[in-house]
């Protein structure tokens, strides 16, 4: 599908790549903005009121993603279809977990959070349809938007600002160490986050697929998904 131009000054290719992204930053700066207000008593609501923003999130990403899915053509399901590669992205990703789990010792970018912890809602309909929001986020809407954001779209865009030129996982010490910067920022632990982005760029690096990144990024989030749950260390979350 061709990409039509809507405004002769803005840059389609590059809007597609990053609006989800900063869609979702918006609702946690929105909800950092919330949970601020409720510890200085500025609004009398109970902090689990906050959960309710993930669901809404959520869809709008999806649905932003879906609409924008014909044009991102550097995401080629077929390259799932490499067996051996597709298994060795997928221990990439478990790898990527297990150090995670093992990074409280790491720098955080505030104090530590009580993260979402659906025991502290009351209804049990309510805490199932909230977890699930949150297994489906973190697992099909994060991996997406984040891959195509990061490694699609700013790790080429720090080669060249035409970033459709430059091919899949081409790599420059700059691109390779400021985007890796970035996404550790991006994340309340930082290092385990600059880990993650490591790994996921070696990804693309060796694979030159972002179908594989999404993959590991994905099977990354899995496990924590059932990590948490399975453990109750809410913080995670």
């Amino acid at each position: 599908m061709t990409d039509p131009v809507y405004f002769p000054w803005l840059n389609m290719a590059i809007y597609r790549r990053t609006v989800p992204f900063a869609m979702f930053m918006a609702f946690v700066a929105l909800e950092e903005t919330f949970r601020y207000a409720i510890q200085q008593h500025w609004l009398d609501q109970p902090i689990t009121a906050l959960y309710y923003l993930y669901p809404i999130k959520t869809v709008a990403v999806a649905l932003l993603l879906y609409k924008q899915s014909p044009f991102y053509h550097e995401i080629r399901i077929q390259d799932l279809g490499q067996l051996w590669r597709t298994v060795s992205v997928a221990l990439i990703g478990l790898l990527t977990f297990a150090i995670w789990v093992s990074a409280d010792w790491v720098v955080t970018l505030a104090s530590p959070l009580s993260g979402f912890n659906p025991m502290l809602l009351p209804d049990e309909v309510v805490r199932v349809l909230m977890t699930a929001f949150r297994v489906v986020g973190a697992v099909l809407v994060v991996p997406i938007m984040e891959e195509v954001f990061w490694r699609s779209f700013l790790l080429r865009y720090l080669v060249d600002t035409d970033f459709e030129s430059i091919p899949i996982g081409s790599f420059t010490w700059s691109s390779f160490l400021i985007s890796t910067v970035l996404f550790g920022l991006e994340h309340h632990l930082i290092v385990a986050g600059m880990i993650a982005s490591v790994f996921y760029s070696l990804i693309v690096y060796k694979t030159k697929s972002i179908a594989q990144c999404i993959l590991a990024h994905a099977i990354t989030n899995f496990a924590l998904a059932c990590f948490v749950l399975f453990t109750g260390k809410w913080h995670f979350w």
